[in-house]
């Protein structure tokens, strides 16, 4: 059985947009996914819906056999302790250390009073500083959120999300707002450690060039329907036309030449 399952998942909001029409994947354990496509093609509603902070208007979502889509607020908050979500916006609390934050990742696996007094015991406390040192920030530990890069404060979310012991990783654009040099190395310690810890990761990315250096496997959307799901080497001119340009004339060998060489150096 695969650890994800999504059968038949459609979004329509309230406007009417239609956000995914009928999306269907399974994924296993240790796999990483890049999703790729257009502004607005419906990437960061799948990972919502994934990650239960969106209702689909219909279809399926079983995360190790058990259903996302319909579950009640106290199956959901315990579906929520082996997800790991990272942002794009990396979400730090800013006035607290990186360790502290990476603490939170903590919350849902220690209940109760000591949660609420910010108690976190000796194992709480060797997990957020495992992960810290897994991205290089094991030094930093004790600095304020504040006055990290933006590189290192999405290292310190990542060390967040790993710090849940996650089974599902999703990823929302976790490289949009750095540098590409900063982008290759934070998504390098990303696939590193979820490869060596086994865990599926699912990440949203702009940038095909990123993909194929660092997925296993590619899921392209367009108008919220998956028209591609291959390996990165499939990502081919016909494949990349179906993702973003289904709405364009088709070009003249001139441009087509140009707008290969362009695509494999970024979107």
């Amino acid at each position: 059985m695969s650890l994800l399952e999504i059968e038949g998942l459609r979004v329509v909001y309230p406007n009417g947009h239609e956000a995914l029409r009928s999306v269907s994947l399974r994924a296993g354990a240790g796999e990483i996914i890049a999703v790729i496509g257009r502004s607005g093609a419906g990437k960061s509603t799948l990972l919502r819906c994934i990650a239960g902070l969106q209702r689909p208007t219909a279809g399926a979502i079983r995360l190790e056999g058990e259903e996302i889509a319909t579950a009640g607020p106290a199956r959901l908050r315990a579906i929520h302790r082996r997800v790991g979500f990272i942002w794009q916006e990396y979400h730090l609390v800013e006035r607290l250390s990186a360790f502290a934050n990476v603490l939170i990742g903590r919350l849902g696996h220690n209940p109760g009073p000591a949660s609420l007094l910010g108690y976190f015991n000796r194992r709480h406390r060797a997990i957020a500083a495992r992960q810290l040192e897994r991205v290089g920030l094991l030094e930093k530990a004790r600095q304020r959120a504040d006055r990290l890069s933006g590189g290192e404060k999405q290292r310190v979310a990542i060390a967040r999300a790993l710090a849940q012991e996650p089974v599902l990783l999703l990823a929302d654009e976790p490289v949009a707002s750095l540098d590409p040099e900063l982008a290759a190395q934070v998504l390098g310690d990303l696939s590193r450690i979820a490869r060596e810890d086994g865990v599926l990761t699912i990440m949203n990315l702009h940038q095909v060039a990123l993909a194929r250096a660092f997925a296993d496997r590619v899921v392209g959307i367009a108008r919220g329907e998956v028209v591609y799901d291959g390996s990165p080497q499939g990502l081919d001119t016909p494949v990349l036309d179906r993702i973003y340009r289904f709405d364009r004339p088709a070009p003249c060998a001139a441009e087509a030449v140009e707008r290969d060489a362009a695509t494999s150096y970024g979107r």
